[in-house]
């Protein structure tokens, strides 16, 4: 489950797949998150158009369950964390397959197709019950439907929804682990000093990368990092990586640090 994660800068994080029965795991902590949320408004719904007609409180109710099942899974997943509270909970998170930002079209497309997937045939199929409109064949297209999708993770190597085919994603594993130590930290020797356009080059989201590269200790990884940003810079190579990294990591985090002093923030090297 294993897969390479090549960030635009070229360096490998190697990330781990979410396994289908995990990820089914964390959308049950969601729907049972959710449908707590949506018995509570329905009693509020209820308390406070008591004296409405029945049909408005359906029509309101039905657009409440509609912005609350798209709502959740997009706007959590949009975060920084790039999961919902179930994923959280189980070690989940979104990233795009081509290893840059996770965007927002992104996450619309894989969680807009839940609906067609999951919630409109069953929702179709209640409505059915409801008026005792659902026969046999009704009952086992609306299943066979869902379950399609719902199984579909199962037949591919990377645990793919559909959802995930068309936005481009993964569900891939959170690794956790202790608090590492600050990587800007007082040094005796000396630190390089970098020209502006050198520090110009990249923002926050590169920033974050550069600390996951550091902090994993890859040679190979390092190696890349230094020498992507020596060409694209114009810096000569003095063949010791790590220091050039460590210095520049810290170089950066002033910059950008200064830059919020004032308003400014850059979220990555296309801001």
């Amino acid at each position: 489950m294993r897969r390479s994660f090549v960030t635009p800068e070229g360096v490998d994080l190697q990330i781990e797949l979410g396994g289908a029965g995990v990820r089914a795991a964390a959308f049950m902590v969601d729907a049972v998150a959710m449908l707590i949320l949506l018995i509570l408004a329905t009693i509020a719904i209820v308390l406070l158009f008591v004296a409405s007609k029945q049909s408005a409180l359906a029509i309101l109710w039905l657009l409440g369950f509609f912005a609350l099942r798209n709502g959740w899974f997009a706007l959590f997943e949009m975060g920084g964390r790039g999961a919902t509270p179930g994923k959280r909970l189980m070690g989940l998170r979104v990233v795009a397959r081509d290893g840059a930002r996770l965007t927002g079209g992104a996450v619309i497309a894989r969680n807009a197709m839940r609906e067609i997937e999951v919630f409109l045939p069953l929702s179709f199929l209640m409505s059915q019950a409801v008026q005792g409109l659902a026969d046999s064949f009704v009952t086992i297209f609306a299943l066979g439907w869902s379950g399609i999708f719902l199984f579909f993770p199962l037949f591919n190597r990377d645990r793919l929804r559909i959802g995930d085919l068309l936005a481009g994603t993964w569900v891939v594993r959170t690794v956790r682990g202790e608090l590492g130590a600050d990587l800007v930290v007082a040094s005796e020797r000396a630190r390089r000093v970098f020209p502006e356009a050198a520090l110009d080059l990249y923002g926050v989201y590169e920033l974050q990368t550069l600390e996951e590269v550091l902090r994993s200790g890859r040679e190979d990884a390092i190696a890349t990092v230094a020498a992507t940003i020596r060409r694209k810079a114009g810096l000569p190579d003095d063949h010791d990586d790590r220091g050039f990294l460590d210095d520049y990591y810290a170089a950066l985090c002033g910059r950008l640090e200064r830059g919020l002093l004032v308003g400014r923030r850059r979220a990555d090297k296309f801001a």
